[in-house]
């Protein structure tokens, strides 16, 4: 059992829902995103997801594709978001951590170093959003093979004959895109999103977590009514990069938090 397992089998003995928050590692710098992501936990985040920067980030819209930008230009890299999971790890060895991104830098590492220095480092499980299920043998089952889960994004248009392929190989949990498009632009709508739940969770006994268009803790909490989780990421850098301490950061993290923990 991952960590990932264990939170969500922990919450549900809670009757709670799962709030995940998504940071870029290195946004605005190493230590702002590194201190930032020390508070979460204590600001009611129950999986933190971590960014790891990119130049061609297609799946994100403007704030996070600006936030990978940043931390690029600060000097970021693999083995730097890697240090920070470390350093977080010598102070949090629950809270579950998900490298997010896209393939190419992990490609570019080798697949064979990069698998067992995530896992060292503390990383639980992988959302990389350009690898289809037709590439499993890349990653995702190499991945699953070192103990790390391979979380699987559905989207609208993800139909009943695309879902068993999406499903297969998943783990951890579903991640279902609310809206079709780019992250940060649109916002979900719950009448939309209701139904696509129910009918992934029909098909498969994980957790489904919704993402993408969520900005407010009325919204997170909406959303956390319908689904076993809510994702936050471009709001939060928003809060980061408009000159508010990590304190004030955290101050609304946390109100995203209490939305979805009061679902």
């Amino acid at each position: 059992m991952t960590r990932i397992d264990a939170t969500f089998e922990r919450l549900a003995k809670e009757n709670k829902k799962a709030f995940v928050a998504y940071i870029m590692a290195g946004d605005p710098t190493y230590d702002l995103s590194s201190d930032l992501m020390a508070g979460l936990p204590e600001a009611g985040v129950d999986i933190i997801e971590v960014g790891l920067p990119f130049t061609d980030p297609m799946a994100d819209g403007p704030t996070i594709q600006l936030a990978g930008q940043r931390a690029l230009d600060a000097g970021m890299t693999l083995d730097k978001t890697l240090d920070m999971v470390r350093e977080f790890r010598t102070r949090d060895s629950d809270t579950p951590i998900v490298l997010m991104g896209y393939y190419n830098p992990i490609y570019s590492h080798g697949v064979e170093q990069f698998l067992p220095k995530a896992k060292e480092a503390g990383i639980d499980g992988l959302i990389i959003v350009d690898l289809p299920p037709e590439e499993d043998h890349e990653l995702c089952i190499p991945a699953q093979a070192a103990g790390l889960n391979f979380v699987r994004l559905a989207t609208p248009t993800t139909d009943d004959a695309r879902l068993p392929a999406v499903l297969a190989n998943t783990s951890g949990f579903v991640y279902y895109v609310s809206i079709t498009g780019i992250t940060g632009v649109a916002e979900a709508q719950t009448t939309d999103v209701a139904p696509e739940v129910a009918r992934i969770k029909a098909k498969t006994g994980l957790p489904v977590v919704v993402g993408f268009g969520i900005k407010t803790p009325e919204a997170s909490n909406a959303i956390a009514k319908i689904a076993d989780g809510a994702v936050v990421g471009s709001a939060i850098i928003t809060e980061l990069n408009s000159g508010k301490s990590v304190a004030k950061v955290l101050e609304f993290v946390a109100s995203l938090a209490e939305g979805v923990h009061t679902a």
